[in-house]
């Protein structure tokens, strides 16, 4: 049986130069073994720092990601991506030009004979207002082709800055964006028939068991170098580090 894997949480093009070459290594080592052992990736939200797509015009920064994940679509590896809130707007870059499938909120599938719940995590269950409101707006067509029409760079430092203020507010509202997520998650297991809900969001790596044998899995984040993704594997889901 081949296996499906599950990333989250790289924020390629974040950190200092040194710290980026070895997450596009770790990415180009995993990608190997997905290309060789797996069906398919799903990517689960903010794999870069930040996206926006334009017309005309794709942002710096990210051209080996681009390659190796062009190679793993060529290799016949399906991959999805399931945007973030640091993924502004996905576009048709992805679906067109890397052969990747773009979706936006939760996604609901079916692996291995197993139910799977999938999101990156931002804007679940109660609270989060704040962003709840900003992803409304700044997702609203009328606003994204705005954005997408400002001059590069100016659009482009306007989603550097949103990410630096979300990561100077991450330490805050960490256990609080937790505790939120598995409440989310234990609600959920009571209204909905699944086997698993993964996500990531949070930065805060693990697995929990939810009412009625359903589980709960974090990606957690690559930032602190710890380079964790989830494969699901002849009926079992679980965390490994490339």
């Amino acid at each position: 049986m081949t296996s499906t894997f599950f990333i989250s949480d790289i924020h390629v093009g974040l950190q200092d130069k040194r710290s980026e070459q070895l997450k596009l290594e770790s990415l180009e080592r995993l990608f190997a073994i997905i290309s060789a052992e797996g069906r398919s990736l799903y990517l689960l939200g903010d794999i870069l720092d930040y996206w926006m797509e334009f017309r005309h015009v794709i942002p710096k920064g990210f051209t080996r990601f681009f390659c190796l994940l062009s190679g793993l679509v060529r290799s016949g590896v399906e991959v999805v991506y399931i945007a973030g809130n640091h993924d502004f707007y996905l576009g048709r870059f992805f679906q067109e030009e890397l052969g990747v499938q773009t979706l936006y909120g939760m996604h609901e599938t079916c692996i291995g004979g197993r139910k799977f719940v999938l999101a990156h995590g931002d804007g679940l269950g109660k609270g989060d207002l704040g962003y709840k409101f900003f992803a409304t707006v700044i997702r609203h067509p009328f606003n994204i082709a705005l954005l997408s029409r400002l001059h590069p760079d100016l659009a482009v430092g306007l989603m550097k800055g949103y990410s630096l203020r979300s990561r100077e507010n991450k330490p805050d509202t960490r256990a609080r964006d937790s505790e939120r997520l598995l409440d989310f998650a234990e609600k959920m297991a009571g209204e909905k028939d699944f086997d698993y809900f993964i996500c990531g969001h949070n930065h805060v790596r693990g697995i929990a068991n939810l009412r009625d044998g359903k589980t709960y899995v974090n990606l957690g984040s690559w930032i602190d170098g710890s380079r964790f993704y989830g494969v699901f594997h002849d009926g079992v889901m679980e965390l490994r580090k490339v």
